[in-house]
C-alpha cells in the first residue's frame, strides 16, 4: 500500500540514497553497556554490506560457538555500515584484533553475566546521506516532522523483496498453504515469524493511513488503547481533553494493533474500527490463536517525536537522528525526499 506523508503539504527534497554503504550508516544504542565481568563475552563489531546473522554465523564459527547460543538486540540493514553488540558464551577472552572476516570487525570486546536478548537496544543512531537532494527543502521537512511527529509506519523492507510476506504470513494463520511460498514459511520457524509479523505490520500500517487521512494522527479518542512513550505502558483513554495535552506534548501517543491474540483489546468505537480491520483482512481471532507464539500481538505507538538534523553536502546533505528500536529510518528519509517508493531494502 502506498503510506501518506505527514510532511505531505511540503516539497520533497528529492535525491537517492545508499548510493554506496558508506551512505547509510547505522549504530545501535544499547540498553545498557557490558559491565566488565560474566561469562558472556560482548563484541562490538562493525559491518558493510553484511547480514546480522551472516556476521553472527562466522564469529560463532570462529569462537567454537554454535550459532544459536549468539545474542544480538536485533538485525541491522545489509547495505549499510553497521555497529551493533553481539554475544557469546565463551570462557576466554580472544584477541579482538585477530577477530576479522570478509565485510566485518570487530571494534571492542567485553563481558557480561547475561546473553544479549533480542529487543535489548534503546533504538539506534542514523546518518544517511541523500545524493542530488536539496538540503533547503529536506531541513523545511524536517522542521515540519519536529513540530508534527513522525508516522511509526513500518517500512517497506519489512514485506521482503517483492513485498509478499504479509501474504504469506496470513496463508499461515488461516491454514491456506496453497499460497506460494507458505509451505516453506511452515517448516522454517524463523520464515513463519517473519511472514506473520510481515501480516500484522501491515495491518498497523493500514490503522496509522487511515487516522492521519481522518485527521486523527495527533489525537486521543476515548476507548484508545494509549503507550506511554517514556515507559512503554499502556492504558486505555477515557478522558480525550486530559489525555489531549500529553499525546500533543508527545508523552503518550494511541498505540495501534499489532493483531494477536494477547493483545490488549481497545474499547468502544476505537475498538470497532480495529475489529473491521481485522474482519476486512479476512482474518479472525480463531486464526490468531493458530499462530500460536508468533501471533500473541502487542501495541505499537503510532506517533513519535523525532529530530532530524540536516547537513549540506556539494551533492546532497546528510540527515542524522535517533529512533527508537523497531522504527524505519527509510521512512523518516522518505519525508524528507518524498520518494516513499524508491527505499532500499533491509535484512531489519
Amino acid at each position: 500500500m502506498s503510506l501518506p506523508f505527514v510532511t505531505a503539504d511540503l516539497p520533497g527534497s528529492g535525491g537517492r540514497i545508499k548510493a554506496s554503504p558508506e551512505d547509510f550508516r547505522v549504530e545501535e544504542q544499547p540498553a545498557y553497556l557490558p559491565q566488565g565481568s560474566g561469562p558472556h563475552l560482548w563484541l562490538l563489531a562493525e559491518k558493510r554490506g553484511r547480514t546480522t546473522r551472516e556476521l553472527a554465523r562466522e564469529l560463532a564459527a570462529a569462537l567454537s560457538v554454535p550459532e544459536r547460543e549468539v545474542g544480538y538486540a536485533g538485525q541491522k540493514d545489509k547495505a549499510a555500515v553497521t555497529v551493533q553488540w553481539l554475544s557469546f558464551p565463551v570462557a576466554r577472552d580472544p584477541d579482538p584484533a585477530a577477530l576479522a572476516g570478509e565485510g566485518w570487525r570487530v571494534l571492542r570486546a567485553s563481558r557480561h553475566q547475561n546473553k544479549l536478548r533480542l529487543g535489548h537496544a534503546r533504538g539506534n543512531r542514523f546518518e544517511v546521506a541523500v545524493r542530488g537532494g536539496d538540503a533547503g527543502r529536506a531541513r523545511d521537512a524536517a522542521g515540519a516532522l519536529a513540530a508534527r511527529g513522525f508516522a511509526n509506519f513500518f517500512g517497506a523492507q519489512r514485506f521482503g523483496a517483492e513485498g509478499r510476506n504479509a501474504a504469506v504470513g496470513k496463508a499461515l494463520l488461516t491454514g491456506r498453504l496453497d499460497e506460494p511460498g507458505a509451505r516453506q514459511a511452515a517448516r522454517d520457524r524463523f520464515l513463519r515469524r517473519l511472514c506473520i509479523s510481515a501480516w500484522q505490520s501491515e495491518l498497523f500500517n493500514r490503522w496509522l493511513a487511515e487516522r492521519m487521512a481522518e485527521g486523527l494522527f495527533d489525537r486521543a479518542l476515548a476507548g484508545d488503547v494509549m503507550k506511554k512513550l517514556a515507559t512503554g505502558g499502556v492504558f486505555v483513554c477515557q478522558d480525550p481533553e486530559a489525555d489531549g495535552p500529553r499525546v500533543a506534548a508527545f508523552e503518550i501517543s494511541p498505540a495501534g494493533p499489532i493483531f494477536g491474540h494477547k493483545m490488549r483489546e481497545a474499547e468502544g468505537a476505537a475498538r470497532e474500527r480495529e475489529e473491521r480491520l481485522l474482519r476486512e483482512s479476512g482474518v479472525g481471532p480463531a486464526d490468531l490463536r493458530r499462530g500460536g507464539g508468533e501471533a500473541e500481538g502487542t501495541r505499537r505507538p503510532g506517533r513519535l517525536a523525532v529530530s532530524v538534523e540536516i547537513e549540506p553536502l556539494p551533492d546532497g546533505y546528510w540527515a542524522r537522528f535517533e529512533l527508537p528500536s523497531g522504527s524505519y529510518a527509510t521512512v523518516v528519509v522518505g519525508e524528507l525526499t518524498k520518494a516513499g517508493a524508491a527505499l532500499p531494502e533491509s535484512d531489519d
